[in-house]
C-alpha cells in the first residue's frame, strides 16, 4: 500500500483547519491534495486527536503483522497436510471396521 506523504499529525491539522470554518476547495488547494483524498482523511481522522490516531496506526500495523503470521501458518499447514497425504496416501478402513461395504 501507498504510504501517504503527510503524517497522521498533519492530516489531523489540515481537517481542523476545514473545521475552523476554512472551505474544503482552499484547505485542498493549499495543502496540494484532491477533494476525494481530503474526504477520504476525513473518513478515517475525522474527530480524532493525534493521540488517537497514533493508536490507530499502530493498530493497523499489528493487524497487518497478525495477518501475516496467519498467511504463513496456513500456508505451512497446508504444506504439511501435502506431504502427509503423499507419504502414507489417502486414510484406510480398519480391518474390523463395521462400515464396510
Amino acid at each position: 500500500m501507498k504510504r501517504s506523504r503527510f503524517t497522521e499529525e498533519q492530516i489531523i491539522g489540515i481537517l481542523k483547519e476545514q473545521e475552523a470554518g476554512a472551505k474544503t476547495v482552499d484547505v485542498c488547494r493549499k495543502h496540494g491534495i484532491s477533494d476525494a483524498t481530503f474526504y477520504k482523511y476525513k473518513a478515517k481522522y475525522g474527530g480524532m486527536d493525534v493521540s488517537d490516531a497514533r493508536k490507530l496506526k499502530a493498530l493497523e500495523d499489528e493487524n497487518a503483522k497478525l495477518k501475516k503470521l496467519l498467511a504463513e501458518a496456513m500456508l505451512d499447514n497446508a504444506i504439511l497436510k501435502d506431504v502427509a497425504s503423499k507419504m502414507y496416501g489417502p486414510p484406510r478402513p480398519c480391518k474390523g471396521s463395521r462400515h464396510r461395504k
